[in-house]
């Protein structure tokens, strides 16, 4: 939040209360339109199979909780549930499923930039466990076909720890408040989020006006949030604090419709309670009453809003006035402003993306999965309970009866095997003639099971979804080809779909994180779980580098970006012996840069600079070594021999000194390496050094062996 520009301190009260009606007026443009809210609920209830309410079935439900097991429940099939959730596994294998999360590409030049961005990203999605807000992200979606996903840079207060010897004697970590920042991804509800529907949810960010969504906090929770923002409107906070609660606590509800909702779809929920139902912890202290300097509730509704304003329409005195601006504003009770800042982020967009899996232009009237699979689960539901009543009927059938002969008592008995008196007026008659039982044949089960199979291979045909997606067992001889060029076809609508995510969300999404990593992030040491280092983040080089590098995901893979099949037979061709393009490359750079896109951990086996100098000062030494070697055959063979030793003993002094590992600060226990690792020089490795044969060769010819 800092890394924007703090606006709380520079809103005259007018210029507030312009706000708050601009928000109460984005607030009720949604509402006015269409009860959202329920379309969104009734699709909850048949994800939930909780759509039967009928006398019969509570009182079959009612029965079996109170221990009765012959009573037949009605059934819902299970149709819409499987197919929301094999959408969301899918979506889930092709974004969510990857280590990191986003990998970063680059050019070899900026591979090191690449591998700091790739860090920052990883350890934000670690923190802000992105893959649970992203999931819940593809729930929304395909249930409703509309899900919305906030990305902003926040400054977060998170603890640290010192080793202080007068804090438990040094035993325990001191702890210490520190400010973390960084991207936060968050999924938001849809039963609380109202946004400009004037426009496509894709363009939103670019084109809309206003998102924001309302979250209720408690007394304790809404202090804590307060504490933790950069800045805040301090002559508003006592107010906020004592101002009224929403709907239902008797405060104000914009246009007449309650602000926070919570939809009641499970009634036999865990727990399925009201949470502004809580108790009253001031009345219980018994602090309650005129004593209390703040008058606290029990619960807020805390809104957050962006919108794109024009700053001259509220009198606002901030540069560039009649510039749109996307602007953050924090409101409580949706009546006192306790935040706001003009977002000066780089990418310029309003920082709420909305996803629809189903896109066809048609805007807020396309279907989604949930509501197109919806009448084959009402359809296979009523075929199934057919067959339940049928069953009710042979349990229980309904019958005639004379009142004259037989009790009403008696023919109307629960128990299955009670005997039924007749009256004197029947004796000596038929019994039945007392008793008439409805002819009962049931011989439409086998037409019902073959039915509810036929719509239910309908409902995955309009899903592009089949049994062996499912998890379930299907028939046939196939061979391993044929079975996976099958299972090709059939991903392949998924596909379209992850393309379209792509496009509305994901590639947005990348772009934010970029940006505002370049913008924003500070120099700091951040731990890469891939390859198992500490990365130094340069901010200088990351935002050199903004243009250069790519963020990756499932469905643009970094071998994609790098094309690694390519570069891989380019290495293969270059490495022949005798290839002129070894001459022009370095095959070496070239390995290390390919082996870091595919995730290699490289890094675990680069020597140190200690090891490369010793291993150069080697080289050097053995190649002076062998030029005297041959002077000292070529004395051999052509001088005399009176004259050999004095020539040899010219030629000693002409080899240089043999490198020593300690002069390199390498060996066993020095800085080079481990002992025994790619780095490490004993002193064995020299003795082998002394021992070769070039060694004893021109040992013995120094001793005049020859």
């Amino acid at each position: 939040m800092t890394a924007n520009t703090n606006m709380s301190t520079l809103l005259s009260k007018k210029q507030q209360e312009g706000l708050i009606q601009f928000h109460k007026q984005c607030y009720q443009m949604l509402n006015q339109q269409w009860n959202i809210r329920e379309q969104l609920r009734q699709v909850d209830l048949a994800f939930m199979r909780e759509i039967d309410y009928t006398q019969e079935n509570i009182r079959a439900r009612l029965a079996n909780m109170y221990g009765d097991p012959s009573r037949y429940q009605n059934i819902t099939m299970p149709i819409v549930a499987p197919a929301v959730e094999n959408a969301v596994a899918y979506q889930a294998s092709i974004f969510l499923t990857g280590e990191p999360l986003f990998p970063v590409v680059s050019d070899p030049a900026n591979m090191d930039a690449a591998m700091q961005m790739e860090t920052i990203i990883d350890n934000q999605a670690t923190r802000g466990n992105w893959i649970r807000q992203l999931l819940l992200f593809f729930a929304d979606g395909f249930k409703y076909n509309l899900s919305a996903i906030e990305v902003s840079w926040q400054d977060i207060v998170t603890p640290a720890f010192e080793t202080d010897m007068g804090y438990h004697g040094g035993k325990q970590g001191k702890p210490k408040e520190v400010i973390w920042s960084g991207n936060c991804v968050e999924r938001w509800d849809p039963y609380n989020i109202f946004f400009d529907s004037r426009y496509t949810p894709a363009e939103i960010p670019e084109r809309g006006e206003f998102v924001g969504t309302t979250k209720l906090y408690t007394r304790t929770e809404l202090k804590t949030f307060i504490a933790k923002l950069p800045y805040k409107i301090n002559a508003n906070i006592i107010a906020a604090f004592e101002s009224g609660g929403g709907f239902s606590a008797g405060g104000y509800s914009p246009g007449g419709v309650e602000s926070y909702f919570i939809p009641q779809v499970n009634p036999w929920a865990l727990i399925n309670k009201n949470p502004r139902a809580t108790t009253d912890w001031m009345m219980w202290a018994g602090v309650t009453g005129g004593e209390n300097k703040v008058q606290y509730k029990n619960m807020y509704e805390v809104t957050t809003l962006y919108a794109r304003l024009i700053p001259s329409d509220f009198s606002l005195s901030v540069p560039a006035p009649n510039t749109p601006q996307v602007w953050k504003l924090i409101i409580v009770n949706h009546q006192v402003l306790i935040f706001a800042e003009r977002q000066t982020n780089a990418h310029n967009l309003i920082p709420v993306l909305f996803g629809q899996p189903k896109e066809d232009g048609l805007m807020y009237q396309t279907k989604s999965l949930a509501q197109n699979v919806r009448p084959y689960q009402d359809v296979s539901s009523a075929l199934v309970n057919s067959m339940i009543h049928s069953r009710r009927r042979a349990v229980s059938d309904r019958v005639l009866y004379d009142p004259s002969r037989v009790s009403e008592k008696h023919i109307n008995s629960e128990n299955p095997s009670a005997k039924i008196p007749v009256r004197p007026a029947a004796y000596g008659k038929p019994l039945q003639e007392a008793v008439y039982a409805f002819p009962f044949n049931d011989n439409q089960l086998p037409d019902i099971l073959q039915s509810v199979q036929f719509f239910s291979g309908l409902s995955n045909q309009l899903v592009n979804q089949n049994s062996a997606r499912q998890g379930q067992f299907t028939k046939g001889n196939r061979s391993a080809h044929e079975y996976a060029d099958i299972m090709s076809h059939a991903q392949a609508p998924d596909q379209v779909i992850a393309m379209l995510y792509e496009a509305q969300v994901f590639s947005r999404l990348k772009l934010i994180l970029k940006t505002n990593n370049m913008q924003f992030q500070a120099g700091d040491q951040l731990y890469n779980r891939q390859s198992k280092s500490i990365v130094t983040i340069d901010p200088i080089a990351l935002r050199k580098s903004i243009c250069e590098f790519k963020l990756a995901d499932g469905l643009n893979p970094a071998d994609k970006m790098v094309d690694s099949d390519t570069l891989q037979v380019f290495m293969q061709m270059a490495s022949t012996p005798g290839s002129p393009l070894a001459q022009q490359f370095d095959i070496g750079a070239l390995m290390t840069y390919f082996l870091k896109t595919q995730g290699a951990k490289v890094n675990d086996f680069r020597k140190s600079p200690q090891q490369i100098a010793y291993e150069t000062a080697m080289s050097n030494w053995q190649q002076a070594l062998q030029m005297v070697m041959e002077g000292v055959g070529t004395i051999i063979k052509a001088a005399a021999p009176e004259q050999f030793t004095q020539l040899v003993k010219e030629f000693q002094a002409l080899i240089p000194p043999m490198p020593q590992a300690s002069q390199f600060g390498i060996g066993q226990n020095g800085p080079g390496g481990s002992p025994g690792g790619p780095s490490s020089v004993t002193s064995s490795d020299q003795q082998q050094s002394q021992q070769s044969p070039l060694g004893q060769q021109m040992a013995g010819a120094v001793s005049g062996g020859q």
